[in-house]
């Protein structure tokens, strides 16, 4: 196993991306100004990076739509852009090391994860959507003897791609790689806690030889940057992970712009249901775990509610906290380490709060529930878990993106999917069961876009991702999502 000292040393030697990336070059903010860069391991400035506003934005829009319109990437050939494409993973593979370090980091997830599942899974995305370009058909209309029709799928333009800072590579290839793969030029506003991946992207896409405008990178806050982004009148669409709250601004955005599209992929209150039936009560126990404390809870879909049938719940809770205790808190770089620090000091306040009124609402504290690691000034909240905690309780309404756990019982398989689809949210839902019509009408009946059964998180790039109600819509991943960054055009060639 590689060691801490390794990655302590890449990350010594990295002089760390802080330009914004425009028309194939790399600047600075127009103003001059920049913002600090604060890592969550240990609480300490890393670098400075462009803050980007207004006129950064203007540059930006204005270089990708002069390249869309000129054609510099839309008309290549499919199998120029293809080796184009490939040829930025081949360097992303190169420096797969290098992203790691910056991910973890820029948000405190453990470099295991980082290196293992969030960069081979951004190459990998890039990888599929660049052997998908050139299998996108259109379709014949019905013969007639006067007539020939038929539609086709035309780039929508520039895109506007704004990421969260959970996953910042992976999200932003999810929308970067069928955006471009249909012919778009991009332009990319990451979260500000999380800018280095993007940057270093941004730069390899020049050394990859795509065109001066094709992949632009404003860093910056999204009061400013985002904003400008999403109102910019030449922007066509705005490809967007994060908050509800901001995918509301979004839509208002949009509206007081040009009606811009907007894909939003938003929040979650998932709900993990553990019948008395469950096929492995083990395997349930490490699922539900790793379900919720996964990039210390850092996940839209994290699986925050268990549902557990009351014949089994404190049975199957001891098997939890068997396994949710082995999970400790550790230095992101360390490759052990499974559990990294939150994203930033207000994250991890805001995962506390939540905690203490939980607390203060009845709920029992069997796990966790405070700060660790404070000796090392990094923001590290301890794997968390509560019990009894009821439908109505704010731990079972409002998303914490943290490590915290509510448990709540239920009786019969209709309170259970009841209780589950009790939310605003509806992004992803699970079930435990081998009861096999009762998983079939349960998955039917769930209100969420993903649905996994005796399994979490279980399906990959090939399946589409994306939610119900207010987690959104629009997909991510698979085929689906090239058909997003397009347009459906009828053409009719009359015969005379």
């Amino acid at each position: 196993m590689t060691s801490l000292a390794h990655f302590e040393a890449i990350a010594g030697a990295l002089e760390l991306p802080g330009k914004a990336v425009i028309n194939g070059k790399l600047v600075a903010a127009r103003s001059g100004k920049t913002f600090d860069n604060v890592t969550p391991r240990n609480g300490t400035i890393i670098n400075a990076v462009a803050e980007c506003d207004g006129a950064d934005v203007e540059d930006a829009v204005s270089a990708a739509r002069r390249a869309f319109e000129e054609g510099s990437w839309r008309k290549l050939h499919y199998s120029r852009k293809k080796r184009m494409m490939f040829a930025l993973a081949d360097l992303m593979e190169k420096h797969a090391e290098t992203f790691a370090v910056l991910e973890s980091l820029d948000v405190g997830k453990p470099i295991d994860n980082s290196l293992k599942s969030d960069v081979p899974g951004s190459i990998k995305t890039l990888r599929y959507y660049a052997e998908a370009l050139d299998k996108v058909y259109g379709e014949v209309g019905p013969e007639t003897n006067d007539r020939i029709s038929f539609a086709v799928h035309e780039p929508l333009g520039v895109i506007g791609i704004i990421v969260p800072w959970n996953f910042p590579l992976l999200m932003t290839m999810w929308k970067v790689a069928p955006a471009i793969a249909m012919g778009n030029s991009v332009v990319i506003k990451p979260a500000e806690q999380s800018p280095l991946t993007a940057l270093f992207l941004g730069q390899l896409a020049l050394e990859a030889g795509f065109p001066p405008g094709v992949i632009n990178v404003v860093p910056g806050f999204g009061q400013t940057a985002g904003k400008a982004l999403a109102l910019h009148n030449d922007v066509d669409m705005i490809a967007f992970t994060g908050s509800g709250n901001v995918g509301k601004l979004l839509m208002q955005y949009s509206g007081q712009s040009n009606l811009k599209r907007v894909s939003l992929e938003l929040g979650g209150k998932s709900p993990q249901i553990v019948f008395a039936d469950c096929p492995d009560l083990n395997a349930a126990a490490e699922h539900a775990a790793w379900g919720i404390f996964y990039n210390q809870g850092e996940v839209c879909t994290a699986g925050s509610r268990l549902l557990v049938e009351e014949s089994i719940a404190e049975a199957f809770t001891e098997r939890l906290l068997d396994v949710a205790k082995t999970i400790k808190p550790g230095d992101p770089l360390e490759p052990r380490t499974q559990f990294g620090a939150m994203v930033s000091s207000e994250q991890m306040q805001t995962a506390l709060r939540y905690i203490d009124k939980a607390k203060k609402e009845g709920a029992d504290l069997r796990l966790g529930g405070k700060r660790a690691r404070e000796e090392t000034g990094g923001f590290y909240v301890e794997p968390t878990v509560f019990a009894g905690v009821t439908p109505d309780a704010t731990l079972s309404r409002e998303e914490v993106f943290g490590p915290v756990l509510a448990i709540t019982k239920f009786k019969t398989s209709d309170e259970a999917l009841k209780l589950a689809n009790d939310t605003v949210y509806g992004l992803a839902a699970g079930l435990w069961t081998r009861d096999v019509s009762l998983a079939h009408r349960a998955a039917r009946e769930l209100k969420a876009g993903l649905v996994w059964v005796n399994g979490w998180d279980s399906c990959d790039i090939t399946m589409p991702f994306g939610g119900f109600k207010q987690s959104g819509f629009g997909r991510d991943r698979s085929l689906h999502a090239l058909h997003k960054y397009a347009d459906l055009k009828a053409i009719s060639i009359t015969l005379r």
